[in-house]
């Protein structure tokens, strides 16, 4: 199934027998972490939290719970993505095998992003306050986005396409000394992708285009946490293991993912930090607080329907 919405995947989850939807009140604040950490500390299904404490949105987890489910979600798609990479590794393999590789260009063709003047994310609009607070560990810093999608653009060419960095960097939502209706922090570092973006907006003296995305097709969350090759995008794989062309929504602001289930859009002054954190790390303690670039909020956009994935980090 080719998904795009959070919706999609916990529909195509529960048809599969992959996914159990809890009912009963839950709160976002550390109960929710739990029960996902013992779900899937036991290989236990997809969770659908249809009760949230304190937030109209449901929220899921553990969609990307096992290889096998990965696979499942993946299912029309993943041979495709497999035989482009063996034609990246051996393209003689293309005149040797052509019948195997005869579906590969119209993969590529999928796999450029394109730009759109309608968006299924951009149907309603809400303050940053209404977004779910999940908090998973005691000594967080605030409510995190422990699944975002961060799209930045280059300064020196804002229109490129093939020049947009996706990637998942930290995102928290409240806490410290963050203004809770205009502020989250980002924690990245310079050498990142969108810490080139951020150097060349410091050196022009602009402030950075940013969308933070949650959610649409799981292909976007794997694409942003890829060790990719030179010269393959994230965008670009997504699209291949999305099975469809990536749409962005034009606008003047950083482009964004026109099927995500939420996005929050704005600007980072380069110049500009907050402290951020402590967060509870995959490597088994906290990182501390530390100053770090802060987004300024401009609009905050859901789909209808909207469903929030999450994750917890940790051990």
């Amino acid at each position: 199934m080719k998904h795009r919405s959070t919706r999609d995947v916990v529909n195509d989850l529960r048809a599969g027998g992959r996914l159990i939807e809890i009912t009963g009140p839950v709160d976002p604040h550390l109960e929710m972490a739990e029960i996902q950490r013992r779900v899937y500390a036991s290989g236990g299904p997809g969770l659908l939290f249809s009760n949230v404490v304190g937030c109209r949105f449901p929220m899921a987890s553990n969609l990307f719970g096992s290889l096998d489910q990965a696979r499942y979600l993946f299912r029309d798609t993943l041979e495709a993505v497999r035989r482009l990479i063996e034609l990246k590794l051996d393209p003689s393999a293309l005149a040797k095998r052509p019948l195997r590789y005869a579906g590969s260009p119209l993969t590529a063709l999928r796999m450029l992003p394109r730009y759109t003047r309608r968006a299924a994310v951009a149907a309603n609009c809400i303050q940053l306050r209404d977004l779910p607070q999940l908090k998973s560990w005691p000594d967080d810093g605030g409510a995190f986005v422990t699944l975002p999608q961060v799209l930045s653009v280059d300064p020196v060419a804002p229109r490129d396409l093939m020049r947009i960095n996706l990637g998942m960097y930290r995102v928290q939502l409240a806490g410290n000394d963050y203004d809770s209706a205009n502020e989250v922090g980002l924690h990245y570092q310079i050498h990142r992708g969108i810490g080139v973006h951020h150097r060349a907006a410091l050196d022009r003296g602009k402030p950075l285009e940013v969308a933070v995305t949650v959610g649409g097709s799981p292909a976007m969350s794997l694409a942003a946490v890829m060790p990719l090759p030179e010269g393959l995008t994230e965008l670009t794989f997504a699209g291949a293991l999305a099975g469809r062309r990536i749409s962005l929504l034009r606008g003047e602001h950083a482009p964004v993912y026109a099927d995500a289930d939420f996005a929050l859009v704005g600007q980072i002054d380069p110049q500009f930090t907050k402290p951020e954190g402590p967060f509870g790390d995959h490597l088994g303690y906290y990182s501390l607080r530390h100053d770090f670039p802060v987004m300024r909020v401009r609009q905050v956009w859901h789909r209808d329907g909207a469903i929030w994935p999450f994750t917890v980090v940790g051990r």
